[in-house]
């Protein structure tokens, strides 16, 4: 067994046995150690967005005192739901490994594919609406005229 997704599955047990929530863990290498480490922490936290990869990235971020994980790789014990997988992008995370897929998931209860369908349905204009384009363009303006800026 690949050593760092045996430490994703001891990372996610770890949560599960705290009963901090699902059974996901994730971890981050750079370079060949170790820089992040998370599991679920839904229930412990009461946040919908505390998942395994997410909590990871966090922790390499704060280790490693950046927002760009560039040159980096994680192991995540299920495929990134697409909350986490935005995350692992923003953080340019270089590549995913992971062990059981979505179908998995679904298996356990989790209805991850439920967003996977939402987020390719064209028509979700019941869920989802334009509103003050004008006025929030006006403010992007203001994020451009500054000076010294980082995107992101």
């Amino acid at each position: 067994m690949n050593r760092f997704m045996k430490a994703a599955i001891n990372e996610a047990r770890k949560g599960i046995n705290a009963g901090h929530g699902g059974p996901f863990g994730a971890i981050i290498v750079k370079d060949g150690k170790i820089v992040g480490r998370g599991h679920n922490q839904v229930l412990k936290r009461n946040d919908p967005t505390c998942h395994g990869e997410i909590m990871a990235i966090h922790s390499a971020c704060k280790k490693l005192g950046t927002f760009d994980l560039s040159g980096s790789v994680i192991y995540t014990t299920g495929y990134p739901c697409p909350m986490c997988f935005g995350a692992i992008l923003w953080a340019n995370i270089s590549k995913i490994y992971y062990g059981c897929n979505v179908i998995d998931t679904e298996k356990i209860g989790f209805r991850d594919n439920k967003f996977y369908e939402m987020s390719e349905n064209k028509d979700s204009s019941s869920f989802i609406e334009e509103l003050n384009r004008d006025e929030c363009l006006r403010l992007y303006d203001e994020y451009m005229a500054k000076e010294n800026r980082t995107n992101y």
